[in-house]
């Protein structure tokens, strides 16, 4: 019995060991869904990729060194909290839109800097991030008290 409780220990240390070592990747594609910013200046469509599990949101848009300019990849927060965020393994600039669960946006981190390892905080509790490429808040006036339509949200766009 000592023996099976010993090498049971010691596949599971070994396991853990080639699992935590294992160098992350980028995550393939997510699916796309549709995405509304309703803003003063008119409706903006996207379509975007939704981290919803752990591992996606750790993940994230690291290691990819491409997004069309209409896409980006909106973080299911859950329950509303303060969210901190950061740019490590991202090549892309990124702006980073934080979200209340009725869909209005309530700050915005513009042109963060690709692989820092700052932390970026929502500064408010939010229940959802999007990440827009850098520069697309200003491009396309989205600014504060914009509201975002998305499923999630309870909104379709």
């Amino acid at each position: 019995m000592r023996f099976y409780a010993r090498l049971l220990v010691a596949v599971f240390v070994l396991c853990a060991t080639v699992w935590l070592s294992a160098p992350l990747q980028a995550q393939q594609e997510l699916p796309l869904e549709p995405l509304a910013i309703e803003t003063a200046a008119g409706k903006r469509l996207f379509q975007v990729e939704v981290a919803r599990t752990k591992r996606q949101q750790a993940v994230g848009l690291m290691w990819r060194s491409y997004m069309a300019a209409d896409h980006g990849m909106l973080f299911d927060m859950g329950e509303p909290r303060h969210i901190t965020m950061w740019m490590k393994n991202t090549p892309l600039s990124l702006d980073m839109l934080f979200i209340k669960r009725d869909g209005t946006v309530v700050s915005i981190a513009s042109h963060t800097k690709p692989f820092s390892t700052d932390r970026i905080s929502s500064g408010v509790k939010v229940s959802a991030v999007l990440e827009l490429l850098a520069g697309s808040a200003e491009r396309l006036g989205i600014a504060p008290g914009d509201l975002v339509r998305h499923s999630l949200l309870g909104s379709p766009p």
